[in-house]
């Protein structure tokens, strides 16, 4: 896999590395990334994707049974 280098305000760098438990502004990183891409993902699968925007066209509302 191709490597990236990225430069981050030392602030931000710090805090990140608190967020994620690590001593390490490159694991940190790493890892809080992961983390975000998982999330979408988990997030699609419960929602859909911009491509289901057919499932959401306007529909009556049913009244509650029961």
């Amino acid at each position: 896999m191709a490597k990236v280098t990225i430069s981050l305000d030392s602030d931000l760098a710090i805090e990140v590395m608190l967020l994620s438990g690590t001593t390490s502004p490159q694991d940190a990183v790493e890892l809080i990334v992961l983390d975000y891409l998982a999330a979408r993902t988990r997030t699609e699968a419960r929602t859909g994707n911009p491509a289901d925007q057919h499932r959401l066209i306007d529909r009556p509302l049913r009244a509650e049974e029961g």
